[in-house]
């Protein structure tokens, strides 16, 4: 009896010991599927301020041969002399303006090079890319055309921005240093990793700061009377209130100059351009610059019959960002949108492709009156600032199908009588 008792206990504190073994430890998972074949890019890119231009050369090291072949959409009068190692083919496109370049790298690698011209009018006498004997500011995206790309499954690149730069000349640039002092390219929305956003090179101000948890630089050639300090103080204002709307990226980066560049400003990845003579807050109490970090911030292009509802959502949250942090009071909040909304009087609607002052400017009447219907079906529960938050946690073209789409689903419930009522349906 002792020895079947013994043997009883035995059982039952080798089952006990499973069951607590079962409990602490993790439970199996399938093994994770291996990482596809790396390839590294590094984009050099040379500027020769007495040409005008930008010599550009796109290395790429291939050992996994994960790219088959890469195609861009160029400038002929922009993007010229490409040759390079392995194949390059110069064709028209079937479509659309420009031509396609196809390079079909050799195994292992190789590398591609061309000419990009910088000066570019944006109408009769402003450019909106422009290089001097002292400065150079234009966006990455005329050096680094649109590309199309054919790659094995899962493949991953590492990217690099390498400048090559007159002596004395210095960098503004969207993107993290790294030590070799090149810059790390990350667009994870693409499957290949090109420079995009607003670069400056030359003699240069620069002011730098972290505000709200975000790398700020404001850059401008030497004598350009940017009012960088300034822009910076209007930043740590606002970047906290509009930070409680949308998250806000690691880099923020605005550069400037003044004439003969365009007296306007324009938004891209991570950074934005601003003419040195724009005001922070204009008389009718609106800011250029903040019009433009809200751009930044929302991450996203129009897209059909959505430039209308882009453009207000700017021009309203740059309000917003002003009144929230008390920089202007309620009362010239509230007188602003009255201006804005007699402004943009006699819009049917404001769904279009390419929306003016006065389209953006009902756009902001009928964000407004969307935010209360919002808030009116919800309870309270629910406002535009939900809206602008999922359209920016997931950018993508800002189409009016999408923006109802997401609106919906904040409100919970569909909302044909607004969108009726509003002309956009």
């Amino acid at each position: 009896m002792r020895l079947v008792f013994a043997a009883a206990a035995g059982c039952a504190l080798l089952l006990a010991a499973l069951a607590a073994r079962a409990q602490t430890e993790p439970p199996v998972v399938a093994p994770a599927a291996p990482p596809g074949p790396s390839y590294d890019v590094r984009f050099e890119i040379r500027i020769v301020p007495t040409e005008k231009a930008a010599h550009v050369a796109i290395h790429l090291s291939d050992p996994a041969r994960a790219v088959d072949w890469l195609r861009f959409r160029v400038d002929p009068e922009r993007q010229i002399a490409f040759r390079g190692d392995g194949q390059i083919r110069v064709a028209e496109p079937e479509s659309a303006s420009g031509e396609e370049v196809t390079w079909t790298p050799p195994r292992g690698g190789g590398v591609l090079r061309y000419l990009a011209r910088i000066d570019h009018l944006r109408d009769e006498s402003s450019y909106d890319a422009r290089a001097t004997r002292d400065w150079a500011l234009l966006r990455a995206e005329d050096l680094v055309p649109q590309v199309r790309a054919s790659f094995q499954d899962g493949a991953q690149s590492r990217a690099r921005l390498q400048l090559v730069l007159p002596q004395g000349w210095s960098a503004v640039v969207p993107y993290a240093p790294l030590p070799d002092g090149t810059w790390a390219v990350e667009r994870p929305e693409l499957k290949f990793d090109r420079p995009s956003g607003w670069l400056l090179m030359g003699r240069l101000g620069v002011a730098r700061e972290r505000i709200a948890g975000a790398h700020v630089a404001i850059g401008a050639p030497v004598g350009q009377k940017m009012r960088r300090q300034d822009i910076l103080a209007l930043l740590r204002w606002t970047l906290p209130a509009l930070r409680k709307v949308v998250a806000l990226p690691e880099r923020i980066t605005i550069v400037g100059a003044g004439d003969p560049m365009w007296r306007g400003g324009l938004s891209g990845p991570g950074s934005a351009y601003l003419h040195a003579d724009l005001p922070l807050i204009s008389e009718d109490a609106t800011s250029p610059v903040l019009h433009e970090v809200v751009h930044v911030l929302l991450r996203a292009r129009s897209g059909e019959r959505g430039d209308g509802l882009v453009e207000g959502i700017a021009e309203l949250y740059s309000l917003e960002a002003l009144v929230r942090s008390k920089t202007i009071s309620r009362r010239r909040f509230e007188r602003a949108l009255a201006r804005i909304a007699a402004k943009g009087r006699g819009v049917g609607s404001i769904a279009v492709d390419d929306a003016n002052g006065a389209v953006a400017s009902r756009a902001v009447v009928v964000l407004r009156e969307l935010d209360a219907e919002l808030r009116r079906v919800t309870g309270g529960q629910k406002s535009l600032d939900d809206v602008v938050r999922a359209l920016a946690e997931r950018p993508q073209a800002i189409s009016l199908a999408h923006f109802r789409s997401v609106t919906e689903r904040v409100a919970g419930q569909t909302l044909p009588a607004f969108f009726d009522r509003a002309e956009l349906k």
